[in-house]
């Protein structure tokens, strides 16, 4: 068996070279070829020239650099596309991920899993992280139509066939756990004790979770323009209802002037209800219009073989992946 672990780094520096020791002590019983893809996601810090050192010091380890930080997601996606391994590991640098669960994590694919999720336990976090982040997954599995389980994240093993349905998912605007999800497969999930960052500061800030969070509830639905319809069904109704109610009043009590306050309120309201409506349009328009520029995920500048050229303007595919 051959094992891949993929790890995307942004400002790593302090962490790869732990990350790398750990995973190989946490592989040094396994009866399997281990190789090491870093994917170097622009980093403006000593990162790329540790990974060079790793390359060069242990043949196991590769590593793509892309030309500028294009995020995690384009990432995982160039890390996925370089692993040959016929069980492929997801795993942040910082060491959060405990690399002393890959045993238990290969052990379970062995049983015939195809997908294998350890999914963190949030102790530790901050309560009203904690709060968020539940109320986000349990919105999220109300409206789109893929599960996502409460505390899975990106650490999780892919069997090949998983690897490779995940490549065949072109589309540009990528939330991958709603991808792992959608793929199916037989997956099983284990929970772990979430551990402390090991060097470098998160890259997460409250406003890319909430684009992030965003991101999750437009990728696979189409349940917010339904809201749309909805709300402005119920907005024709009520104002029908309050014409109605209007015309009897001014027959039987007859015409006065009160109503300003009533007319600006519902004037603000319904301004703002439209705004939220066009703001939802606009986002599924903007989607279809980077989805038209077939434009690539990533442009890779550098690997532990060569630099490479940039690819072509077409979506990178596992026919296209670097060498």
């Amino acid at each position: 068996m051959r094992l891949s672990v993929v790890v995307p780094c942004f400002n790593e520096e302090a962490s790869v070279e732990r990350l790398h020791a750990a995973v190989t002590a946490a592989t040094s019983g396994i009866t399997a070829e281990i190789e090491v893809v870093f994917v170097d996601d622009g980093s403006d810090d000593g990162t790329l020239v540790a990974l060079r050192g790793l390359a060069t010091r242990d043949k196991s380890v590769k590593y793509t650099s892309l030309s500028r930080n294009f995020g995690k997601e384009a990432a995982m996606l160039a890390g996925l596309e370089r692993a040959t391994g016929d069980a492929v590991v997801i795993m942040d640098a910082d060491l959060q991920h405990p690399p002393h669960l890959l045993p238990r994590m290969i052990d379970l694919f062995e049983q015939g899993y195809d997908q294998v999720i350890a999914c963190r336990d949030r102790r530790g976090d901050h309560f009203f992280r904690t709060l968020a982040s539940r109320a986000f997954y349990r919105m999220v599995n109300r409206l789109v139509d893929v599960q996502l389980t409460d505390g899975a994240g990106d650490f999780r093993l892919l069997s090949r066939r998983a690897v490779d349905a995940v490549l065949s998912l072109p589309e540009y605007n990528r939330f991958s756990k709603g991808l792992y999800s959608w793929i199916g497969f037989n997956t099983v999930a284990f929970a772990y004790t979430n551990e402390a960052r090991q060097g470098g500061q998160s890259k997460w800030t409250i406003g890319k979770l909430f684009n992030y969070a965003l991101d999750g509830l437009l990728s696979f639905n189409n349940r917010p323009l339904r809201l749309a319809i909805y709300a402005g069904l119920t907005l024709t109704v009520l104002a029908v209802v309050y014409m109605a109610w209007v015309v009897v009043s001014a027959f039987v009590r007859g015409v006065d002037m009160p109503g300003y306050t009533t007319i600006i309120v519902s004037v603000i309201g319904l301004g703002g209800i439209q705004m939220v409506i066009l703001g939802i349009i606009g986002e599924y328009i903007g989607r279809l219009y980077y989805e038209t520029k077939r434009r690539p995920h990533y442009l890779a500048k550098e690997t532990e073989a060569s630099t490479v050229r940039p690819p072509s303007a077409r979506r990178p595919s596992s026919e296209s992946s670097l060498p």
